[in-house]
């Protein structure tokens, strides 16, 4: 029986790995247990890569990343304002080339999931829809409404034409094998009435009259009209029911982590709730899941939504940020795919069972008439661990874990318990390499310009009335400049006694500067974006004609929510002057103001590092409204590159030309509330898991390695509040330490990593393996069997030891990439019996 449970193991494992081929043309169906993708139901795994939030250059490694992680999908948005920011033109070039996207995945032998909308949500501006669509007479987004239908399927038939004419859809020969149409509008559908719910039933009828031979799905809608699948989208979705009896239980959207804003602390997601979340999805008879995010990635030029998100999009996913794994998340969810895959078999078969197990505790059972057996153990108590009979069999079960036996009795994983080592990344200072002059001065090394205090463009108009911003500017620009004036003969009333004059302000955010007679007199910001702004700001005026340049930004506009499009921002009033002892009042909002759209540096393509009318004398440190320009050499090698804005207010920047996104350092979040570690027992929600307390939630900005020459790149930055830009510096991120702490109970009575083995039972095993392939493990700094203590970075030994730790570990790793150890006495000795052991090291990889 032993052998025979092996044999099944290596098959199934090197089913695995085998790459997928697209070259012949793929029948993808369903049932009710899952897809069926040439007539076979099949066990998916899939993570969520949003192509612009990377470079080309970025994109075959970590579409390789994600194979190694065990995935067969990856999943992404296809963003509308991206791709048509004019109706009518398209791009599909750079971090735009959807079509390369999809092409790589395929390459690398793994399927699509192409999610068009086309609206997106996804923390992205106006949640992925074009400005130019709000400005079509009659629409109303979202709803019933012929010319946002109109539009809606002229996009949708684009895109999918532009899949078919590439051969990329799986009835082609292709990698997708899935579409998404609308998204998450069950969330907020009830707003819009009965003509939501007929524009659903129009959306479904639309998206398969374009005849893509694969299933389409909707997230979020439990009235999804048949054939498509709805799907589930949340933290946990063990507990979802598909809306017929004829679709598979599949999960569009795992939350990974969160997303972060500015001004807010950091989210992040234990992993061992993570991959509990998804053992007990594919448990309770789940096929399909995704990560949302696999990748994150940045949020380059003002593609950011919210308001106020964050220019990274880390998510705290599998892959961070600048395309590193995170570990032990990476390699734990790695684990997790392995082990259901071994149940693939067993599940795909038949349906599940549930024996019972006593409060909180859950067995589930697939079981064949052929034999074939697998299953899961869950306790899903929020404290306490238990002890269980299945099968004759009794099995310790973690609180808030599940046990995977892939033949009904072995356990080859248990999602509380980390195999998978951990990595320490860090960001390494480096000299921001000047060409500095003799003096050595760095200011000498910058030019500047100075943004002009109201209105400086003829394309400047004038209006009666405080006007909206986002309808006024289309979002061509983060600004908005409001310029008025009064003319003070100097006996008015609200002057006398004393009094002090006071300019009373109300915008609809999301910021706004006031300059009275060309100073500086107030700077505000919404708490959070999305509230209004309400200011008093102390005048001193003088006789005869005073100057009034308010000028109002954006800082991504909304993505989410019912009628989220109407969302307004900007000045509307009322804008008062007024006398600080309650006298008479001058409401200035009905006059007449000029109006300009964006900046004059913005018309001069300042960003760009060009023009003229760079000033090199006099350098201005913290100043509103300056550009500033620099040149500097590329730190060597390819380790990820970030500047660092320690030192600057609020802005955006620009490295040769391409937008890094949007600086805002000075913003921090509230303190307390904090911790390092998060208990992962018991639901997870966005704010249970947080750090960075009291600090800003990002001081680093990637710039990708492809955008960057060894030596004279230009670096451009807009400082909207005041700033110094000598105190920028630029960073390398790298992986210092890496960890592994295994204990003597860690389920491993079957190596399912390891198919050269036969029948042979081996014992938990400590893993290593060194992130890069040109890399070898160079030093041990720490070694301890017995009871160590502590975490990645800052192990400590306990009361017992095994003084042979550190010299067979180092005998068996120094020198190797990767290098694995067994967790027992055996390879250690016993330093104290009758206690139960483990085994932790910290290495370095050079």
């Amino acid at each position: 029986m032993k052998k025979k449970m092996m044999m099944l193991l290596i098959v199934v494992c090197l089913g695995v790995v085998t790459t997928t081929s697209f070259a012949a043309a793929s029948n993808v169906t369903y049932d009710h247990r899952a897809l069926v993708i040439d007539g076979k139901r099949r066990v998916l795994v899939s993570g969520s890569i949003h192509y612009p939030r990377s470079t080309p250059e970025m994109w075959p490694d970590l579409i390789q990343k994600s194979k190694d992680g065990g995935l067969d999908i990856l999943e992404t948005y296809v963003f509308w304002n991206l791709h048509e920011p004019v109706r009518g033109q398209y791009d599909f070039s750079d971090r735009k080339d959807l079509v390369k996207f999809v092409k790589l995945v395929g390459e690398a032998g793994l399927y699509v999931h192409l999610r068009i909308g086309p609206y997106v949500c996804a923390e992205w501006n106006y949640g992925g829809f074009p400005l130019w669509l709000h400005f079509i007479p009659g629409i109303k987004f979202r709803t019933d409404n012929e010319p946002f239908k109109d539009e809606m399927k002229r996009f949708t038939t684009y895109i999918v034409d532009l899949m078919k004419k590439n051969d990329l859809y799986a009835s082609q020969g292709g990698p997708i094998i899935l579409s998404q149409i609308e998204n998450e509008y069950g969330n907020i559908d009830a707003a819009y009435g009965s003509a939501g719910k007929s524009y659903i039933k129009w959306a479904a009828n639309m998206a398969v009259s374009l005849d893509t031979g694969v299933p389409w799905v909707m997230c979020q809608q439990s009235d999804a009209p048949a054939p498509i699948i709805n799907t589930c989208n949340g933290f946990y979705c063990d507990q979802f029911t598909p809306n017929s009896n004829q679709s598979p239980k599949l999960w569009t959207e795992n939350w990974s982590g969160w997303f972060t804003s500015f001004g807010g602390k950091i989210p992040y997601r234990p992993v061992e709730d993570l991959a509990f979340a998804v053992a007990r999805f594919y448990q309770r008879g789940g096929s399909m899941q995704n990560y949302y995010m696999y990748h994150g990635g940045t949020n380059f030029d003002r593609t950011s939504g919210g308001p106020f998100i964050t220019t990274t999009y880390d998510y705290d996913a599998p892959i961070d940020e600048y395309g590193i794994i995170r570990q032990p998340k990476w390699g734990h969810l790695k684990d997790v795919h392995k082990a259901i895959k071994l149940c693939e078999a067993a599940m795909v078969a038949t349906d599940p069972t549930y024996p019972s197990l006593g409060a909180n505790l859950e067995a589930t059972v697939y079981k064949t008439q052929s034999g074939l057996c697998s299953a899961f153990l869950a306790n899903t108590d929020t404290h306490s661990d238990a002890t269980v009979k299945f099968n004759g069999n009794s099995y310790h079960l973690p609180a808030w874990s599940v046990s995977i036996l892939p033949d009904c009795k072995n356990v080859v994983l248990n999602t509380a318990k980390i195999n998978s080592m951990a990595m320490l990344p860090k960001f390494i200072p480096q000299s921001l390499k000047y060409n500095l002059d003799s003096s050595g001065d760095i200011q000498s090394t910058w030019s500047w310009f100075r943004e002009p205090v109201g209105i400086s463009k003829t394309q400047a108009f004038v209006k009666s009335g405080l006007l909206e911003q986002i309808n006024t500017t289309a979002d061509k620009s983060d600004y908005l400049w409001y310029s008025s004036s009064i003319t003070i003969e100097g006996d008015e009333p609200y002057l006398q006694n004393g009094s002090q004059t006071v300019l009373h302000i109300q915008s609809l955010g999301h910021g706004l500067h006031a300059f009275i007679n060309g100073k500086l007199a107030a700077t505000r910001y919404s708490p959070t974006g999305d509230h209004k702004i309400s200011v008093d700001i102390p005048a001193t005026l003088n006789t005869g004609k005073n100057a009034i340049d308010l000028l109002s930004l954006t800082v991504g506009l909304a993505n989410y929510g019912a009628f989220f499009d109407l969302a307004g921002a900007g000045v509307t009033g009322p804008a008062l002057l007024r006398s600080s002892n309650g006298g008479l009042t001058v409401d200035l909002s009905s006059q007449p103001w000029t109006y300009q759209v964006g900046l004059k540096g913005e018309d001069l393509d300042l960003a760009s590092g060009g023009s003229c009318n760079w000033d090199s004398s006099a350098f201005p440190k913290n100043q509103p409204l300056t550009w500033y320009k620099t040149s500097f050499n590329a730190p060597d090698g390819n380790d990820p590159l970030a500047l660092d804005f320690t030192g600057m207010g609020k802005g955006e920047a620009w490295v040769n030309g391409q937008s890094i996104g949007r600086y805002w350092p000075t913003l921090s979040s509230p303190s307390g509330g904090c911790s390092d570690h998060c208990d992962y027992r018991g639901p997870y929600k966005s704010d249970k898991c947080l750090k960075n307390c009291g600090k800003p939630p990002q001081q680093l900005y990637h710039v990708p390695r492809s955008w960057v020459k060894p030596s004279g790149n230009v670096l451009v930055v807009f400082e909207e509040i005041g700033g110094d830009p000598t105190k920028i510096s630029i960073a390398t991120k790298q992986v210092g330490s890496m960890c592994s702490h295994v204990s003597e109970t860690h389920p491993a009575p079957v190596d399912m990593w390891n198919t050269d083995q036969t029948d042979k039972k081996l014992g938990p095993m400590l893993l290593l393996e060194c992130p890069a392939p040109h890399q070898v493990i160079s030093s041990i700094k720490f070694a301890s069997f017995g009871t160590p203590q502590g975490s990645c970075g800052s192990y400590t030994h306990g009361k017992c030891r095994s003084f042979q730790a550190l010299p067979i570990v180092k005998k068996a790793c120094v020198g190797a990439r990767s290098c694995k150890i067994g967790v027992s006495i055996d390879t250690f000795g016993d330093p104290c019996s009758g206690v139960k052991k483990s085994l932790a090291v910290e290495a370095i990889c050079g």
